[in-house]
């Protein structure tokens, strides 16, 4: 018994007439009646009395019709519901952030627009330090990582840069080097040569190891090897702590706006190598399934880029 035996019965049955039925499945009647009185000799019983004005259901024929409309309703759903996991529109996707990398207003703007496209996918939200995300996409416990710079490489994920943007020193209002500065002016650019003497708060080089590890060579080819006063674990905290006049630190531009108050975020100049922060995206290099995918596409449609750079 296959599927079209189930259709052909069905059209049968509504029409009560095998030559109307025939012409609505866009067939000859003879093979339609044929294939009918097969199923009926597997089946083992009539479906249908048959007379001069067509057809009527038999009371076994009565009881087949609904298991039939049954059975071709599941199928039907059950095709919609593989199509629409196949395109993306329906499926889980698991998405992992780290704070600063979530500070940047393309992030939640991805993360709403993908909401509101694919209203059927279920979205899980995660934070994380960036290594303890790489490690999940390694592991299958997300499905995508927000992160700025990659910390590890690994043979089974992949990095797509969405962007950089440009790193700013961040100093506790009252700061020596803003003595001459107007509060109600632009914030000024600060030579990295002038910061030699200043305790910095930085992320823990396995959570930023890039960002880092550009900031110690940056000073070093300024002529000094700063000081570090404490690693902390993210990027909010360290403005928190210059906030409180603990040291001082650089910051991603769109975190400017944090303890907006009490810190003041200014250019650095003379900075080699340039100090910027990306922001980039962590998954699994095989079986991307279309949620995911669908995901990559709008982050390259939302930043603007008409290819993802691998990272």
């Amino acid at each position: 018994m296959e599927l079209r035996h189930l259709r052909y019965f069905v059209m049968v049955a509504e029409e009560r007439h095998f030559t109307r039925a025939a012409a609505r499945l866009n067939m000859q009647q003879p093979p339609l009646s044929q294939q009918i009185r097969a199923l009926e000799d597997e089946l083992g019983f009539d479906l249908f009395k048959r007379h001069p004005k067509g057809v009527d259901l038999t009371a076994g024929g009565l009881v087949f019709l609904q298991e039939a409309q049954g059975i071709l309703a599941r199928v039907k759903e059950g095709s919609l519901k593989a199509s629409r996991a196949a395109h993306g529109i329906e499926g889980q996707l698991s998405i992992g952030f780290t704070s600063s990398a979530a500070a940047h207003p393309l992030i939640p703007r991805i993360i709403r627009a993908y909401r509101e496209r694919y209203p059927g996918v279920a979205v899980s939200l995660k934070e994380g330090s960036a290594k303890k995300l790489t490690d999940m996409s390694i592991e299958g416990g997300v499905d995508v990582g927000i992160l700025r710079a990659p910390v590890s490489r690994h043979q089974s994920i992949e990095f797509y840069r969405l962007l950089n943007e440009e790193m700013l020193l961040t100093l506790p209002v009252g700061h020596r080097l803003l003595a001459e500065h107007d509060p109600s002016a632009k914030p000024p650019s600060i030579s990295l040569d002038d910061l030699q003497d200043e305790q910095f708060i930085l992320v823990r080089r396995p959570g930023a190891p890039g960002m880092y590890a550009n900031l110690i060579k940056a000073c070093q080819n300024a002529g000094f090897n700063p000081k570090i006063a404490f690693e902390v674990e993210r990027m909010l905290t360290n403005v928190s702590l210059v906030a409180a006049g603990a040291g001082i630190s650089i910051v991603p531009a769109s975190m400017k706006d944090v303890h907006k108050e009490s810190v003041v975020y200014c250019p650095i100049a003379h900075a080699r190598p340039r100090l910027h922060a990306p922001i980039t995206l962590v998954c699994r290099s095989f079986n991307q399934l279309p949620p995911l995918q669908n995901f990559i596409d709008l982050s390259r449609e939302l930043s603007g880029r008409r290819a993802l750079q691998r990272a």
